[in-house]
């Protein structure tokens, strides 16, 4: 039973931080393929979704029972909101990762050491980003931790690709291993790397840009029923009355199901994997 539950907390966004380390005392390694909701997010985020359902649902049906029934729909809204936030926190480590790289060459070019190139490369990105908790930092920190214990640089990368599941980065340590085990050039597969990535990084920020406006686009067009109804209702209430009675119900409900529909069709349209 307490499998069960923590299994729908965990479906629904809100994972207990204690239950994925493995217990209280237990410190854990940030990973970058889920995103854990804060309690104080998680509320919001349902209180929010239950709002804007509520509000929807009396729109159309004019009854509060009818609407508080159907608010509790809005607990779906912290799974919304996680997916959302997660896709952003990659994406700008991704980004962050571009201008790691950029660092690294050049101090490969002046002619430091490679570990000394990673560690050169964050105290420059502490310039560029004055947040101690941006995601890079945290990670180049944990890097020059491990060699600092005396850990090779290669099994920090290898462990830093695993827990972030980006392509880039999980094609540049695995380059990067192969390399410093065979002898090749460091600094002219780490400028061509830096190099590629940032292409590919550009072409994903104007997709994404784009997509973004397309989003906007859906999102006005999804709110225009519910603004005309709301329109109407207040400047021809009799004109609407009918709607709210014997077979109008059923009109009412058939039109809110196609529009959660065409919603989750165009979440589906937009959600553009790069």
């Amino acid at each position: 039973m307490k499998s069960t539950h923590t299994d729908w907390k965990h479906w629904l966004g809100w994972t207990s931080t204690a239950s994925l380390a493995g217990g209280a005392g237990a410190e854990e390694l940030p990973c970058y393929w889920e995103y854990r909701l804060s309690n104080r997010q998680f509320r919001m985020a349902a209180v929010v979704g239950g709002l804007l359902v509520f509000a929807a649902a009396f729109l159309f049906y004019r009854s509060v029972i009818a609407a508080l029934v159907l608010s509790s729909a809005g607990i779906l809204a912290p799974r919304i909101h996680r997916r959302s936030l997660l896709e952003q926190r990659r994406l700008r480590l991704a980004i962050q990762f571009k201008e790691a790289l950029y660092s690294i060459a050049s101090s490969l070019a002046a002619g430091r050491s490679v570990e000394n190139a990673f560690v050169t490369a964050l105290e420059d990105l502490r310039l560029l980003y004055p947040n101690p908790k941006t995601e890079i930092l945290v990670e180049f920190e944990i890097l020059s931790a491990r060699m600092g214990y005396g850990e090779s640089l290669e099994q920090g990368l290898i462990d830093f690709s695993r827990r972030a599941q980006i392509d880039d980065i999980s094609q540049f340590a695995d380059v990067f291993t192969t390399c410093k085990r065979s002898g090749g050039d460091l600094v002219e597969v780490i400028r061509r790397t830096s190099q590629m990535i940032g292409e590919k990084l550009d072409v994903q920020q104007e997709i994404a840009v784009m997509v973004a406006q397309k989003r906007l686009e859906s999102r006005i067009m999804m709110a225009v029923p519910f603004v005309f109804l709301a329109f109407l209702s207040l400047t021809a209430p009799d004109y609407m009355a009918s709607l709210y009675s014997g077979i109008g119900y059923v009109i009412l409900t058939a039109a809110l199901i196609l529009l959660g529909l065409c919603f989750l069709l165009m979440a589906r349209i937009m959600n553009i994997r790069m």
